[in-house]
């Protein structure tokens, strides 16, 4: 009788055991995936690091009760950014987003210590097992850009603020001098490198120091977009913005400029994290994706040169019209592109060349 209720006993406890064991597997199922995001600077900066998050936002609307997310703002391209990540993953983060592109070698090395964690790395082509980046052609809207710019100059003389001349930058600037040249020949373009993601001091007197050189249509490569546009619009010149949509900042002399939209491309790795179909690899995508996009005309700009652009946005998106196709060579004659030939993603992310046009140092 003894045994009997002693088995009765043995077996009721492995049963509670089970059951606990079937509720928690249930329950982490359905609870929600932790996605982090690390940025380099502030979400107010209404350009790089605001598209960022107005993407976070969209992605925690779209997949409201699936997926829980954190932002960390303003963090170094350093040793901070490892401290930083490894919080991130003790506060149960298994997708973290890391948005800058010097974020790249403390993300793989947090990568490497913690294999059963996805990390997405912008702007960069080096994978791992549990590392993808991402990249949209932000080359494609700068060059209409350049072409609004090449139509509005009186001087022939534009300006370029960019943060670093690394190969999405060079990308920019050179995409943006050759859809201005392609419509204005006499078009030059001047560059300062103020080597900070956001600086709003060197950026206020880059513009001026533009201005002065006889400069009067600005655009731009910073994260911030605060200081850059409202300078322009004080000192009378034409603005372009990049990353997000700044007409509300320059309302006199707003042009356009490309602007990101991540929500959705967020959504999709959410998505395949979740249903556990994330493969490590270089995502890439045009305009015809729509993660980059065109922003506004300023009022400025003329009927029949937005028309002008919007028809060659629509040859870009169907693949009609390449930008980055040879023959094209560099600013000092050497050829960078064959006849025919079009950059794969390793010859774009390796870009350390200025086209013709471009006046300014490559450092």
């Amino acid at each position: 009788m003894r045994l009997k209720c002693f088995l009765v006993f043995v077996l009721a406890i492995v049963l509670l055991a089970t059951i606990r064991i079937v509720h928690a597997d249930e329950n982490k199922q359905n609870s929600p995936l932790k996605v982090g995001f690390l940025a380099v600077g502030p979400v107010s900066d209404r350009g790089f690091n605001y598209a960022n998050n107005q993407g976070r936002l969209f992605l925690e609307k779209q997949l409201y009760g699936q997926v829980q997310t954190t932002i960390a703002e303003k963090i170094p391209e350093s040793a901070e950014a490892e401290r930083v990540l490894e919080k991130m993953i003790a506060q149960g983060n298994k997708l973290i987003f890391t948005v800058s592109y010097g974020f790249l070698e403390p993300a793989l090395r947090v990568a490497a210590r913690h294999p059963d964690v996805i990390f997405m790395q912008i702007n960069r082509f080096q994978n791992s097992k549990n590392l993808g980046t991402f990249f949209s052609y932000q080359y494609q809207p700068n060059y209409l850009t350049g072409m609004v710019a090449g139509r509005m100059t009186k001087s022939n003389d534009l300006g370029f603020v960019g943060a670093h001349p690394v190969p999405p930058l060079l990308q920019a600037v050179n995409s943006f001098t050759l859809g201005a040249r392609s419509v204005n020949p006499k078009v030059k373009v001047h560059v300062i490198w103020i080597n900070s993601w956001s600086d709003a001091p060197l950026e206020a007197e880059a513009v001026k120091g533009l201005v002065e050189m006889g400069c009067d249509v600005i655009t731009n490569a910073q994260d911030n977009q605060n200081t850059i546009l409202p300078t322009c619009d004080n000192l009378g010149v034409y603005s372009c913005g990049f990353y997000s949509d700044g007409h509300q900042l320059a309302p006199k002399g707003w042009l356009t400029g490309p602007r990101l939209d991540w929500g959705p491309f967020y959504v999709k790795i959410a998505k395949s994290v979740i249903d556990h179909t994330w493969k490590p690899c270089s995502y890439t995508a045009g305009m015809e994706e729509g993660y980059i996009k065109l922003s506004s005309f300023g009022k400025v700009v003329p009927k029949s040169v937005q028309d002008e652009v919007l028809a060659k946005e629509k040859l870009i998106k169907s693949g009609k019209f390449v930008i980055f196709q040879g023959p094209m060579k560099d600013r000092d004659g050497k050829e960078r592109l064959a006849p025919g030939q079009k950059p794969d993603l390793k010859q774009l992310a390796e870009m350390n060349w200025f086209v013709p046009g471009i006046q300014g140092s490559l450092k």
